[in-house]
């Protein structure tokens, strides 16, 4: 059987390994980024409110420790797994947050405002009451709010004074920032997966037929070298595998014809010699008796002399003979003839 199996093919051996190739990498980056969701953005789950709380305790009993405490560093290596972005603002103007750069613009004024005027509608310095922030859209620009959303909880120091206010921003962060983060990550990832992948599709796929074509290669170039014994291997139930097949057809036929080949020349060779003898014969007979009739010092009989005419018409018949199957043979050779 010559033709390839359609499920070992190359081709469709190189489509397969190519579509299971880009199935691998999508199912391991969504996974990956599920993971990386999940742990970046896991704390979502906690309300603005709830992370606004939280955050102020925390840096409410840190600053009862440490009263000299980093805000900024206290903030990052707490909170840098939080994907919702905060800020600690101080009295003091120490500041921290987890994720600066996913911060509103606004949200430091308005926080640095809340811990100045208090609450909304909370008696102004000037004895007027209202919204000491302003009016106006989402933190991160978007429009359809009265306020900006935001939530606060306040840092408390020793004798529960108010030292600090820790903003929240109540809508989460555009997707260009998890982008931002997470970006790397996957890329580098993604890019290590491709080339362990394609690692993978050059030695389960490429290889194996790189090994086979060097061997049918070896087995061509000794057989133009005269091998006619050699033969390539057939595993495989590819178009590799089909090439040696008919390769080894060939080299088969080569084989059988040189074979025969050794066979005519050894048969030519004895019939050379067998014809030798036979025209040597007569030929030897004829001059012998030839050079007989021509001494003239040896006397013949009439008799004897007519005897030996006859033995010498006798083998020119044979040599004749001889001769005739020759060109007999000679013509069966050159198809221009058909035994019968």
């Amino acid at each position: 059987m010559s033709d390839p199996v359609w499920y070992r093919s190359l081709y469709w051996r190189i489509a397969f390994g190519f579509i299971a190739l880009m199935a691998m990498l999508l199912i391991a980056q969504g996974v990956l980024y599920l993971w990386l969701t999940d742990r970046f953005v896991g704390t979502a789950a906690r309300t603005p409110t709830q992370l606004a709380t939280l955050v102020a305790s925390e840096v409410s009993s840190e600053l009862g420790q440490k009263p000299d405490l980093n805000v900024e560093e206290f903030a990052r290596s707490r909170y840098s797994h939080v994907y919702q972005p905060f800020l600690i603002v101080l009295r003091d103007g120490r500041r921290g947050s987890n994720r600066p750069t996913a911060l509103p613009p606004e949200l430091g004024r308005m926080a640095q405002g809340r811990l100045r005027f208090g609450p909304p509608g909370a008696p102004r310095p000037d004895g007027r009451g209202g919204e000491p922030f302003g009016r106006g859209g989402d933190p991160f620009g978007r429009r359809g709010g009265s306020r900006f959303p935001t939530e606060y909880a306040m840092v408390l120091g020793a004798g529960g004074a108010e030292v600090g206010v820790v903003a929240v921003p109540g809508n989460p962060p555009p997707v260009s920032v998890a982008l931002q983060e997470l970006g790397p990550t996957l890329t580098w990832f993604g890019l290590g997966l491709l080339s362990v992948g394609a690692m993978l599709t050059a030695l389960l796929i490429f290889r194996p037929s790189h090994n086979r074509l060097r061997a049918l290669e070896q087995a061509a170039r000794a057989l133009g070298e005269g091998r006619t014994d050699v033969r390539a291997t057939e595993t495989g139930g590819d178009e590799v595998s089909s090439l040696a097949r008919t390769f080894n057809r060939m080299a088969a036929d080569l084989d059988s014809r040189a074979a025969a080949l050794t066979v005519s020349v050894r048969a030519r060779r004895q019939l050379l010699a067998d014809v030798s003898h036979e025209l040597m014969t007569p030929l030897a007979a004829i001059r012998g008796y030839v050079e007989t009739l021509g001494m003239a010092n040896v006397p013949i009989v009439a008799p004897t002399r007519v005897r030996y005419l006859g033995i010498v018409e006798e083998e020119t018949h044979k040599l004749e003979a001889v001769i005739g199957d020759l060109l007999d043979l000679a013509r069966l050779e050159g198809g221009g003839d058909t035994l019968r």
